[in-house]
């Protein structure tokens, strides 16, 4: 079992930058693949990004690409999700996840373990 805590969220404003950290419990991180999801009000939860067991390869929406970077320390069970050029329409609660099968999947409904979220809020 993989227990995750999520931190970093909070107010920034347009064209700045937040880290989210995500630890992890559990013997068998680092055989897991891991993900970044976001759920603003009144819309489904979107896939951000993702990264597999080994940190070898990651996937980015197209909405994120060339501002988000994922990155992972299976020597400290962590998963990071390091945000720049924020937009107000990057506003969300961002979610950490983990996927047992250890590659990159894109959808909610692959992965097993969730963090509790964090508020990320981008001002105009």
């Amino acid at each position: 079992q993989v227990q995750l805590v999520e931190s970093g969220g909070g107010l920034v404003q347009a064209g700045g930058s937040l880290r989210l950290s995500c630890a992890a419990s559990g013997r068998t991180f680092s055989s897991y693949g891991m993900g970044w999801f976001r759920q603003a009000p009144g819309k489904e939860r979107e896939f951000v990004a993702v990264i597999n067991w080994s940190g070898g390869r990651t996937y980015y929406a197209d909405s994120v690409k060339g501002r988000f970077t994922i990155s992972r320390d299976n020597a400290k069970n962590t998963v990071d999700l390091q945000m720049n050029s924020l937009k107000p329409e990057d506003t969300a609660v961002y979610y950490c996840a983990a996927q047992g099968g250890g590659s990159v999947y894109l959808r909610s409904r692959e992965y097993d373990y969730w963090g509790q979220g964090t508020q990320v809020t981008v001002s105009s």
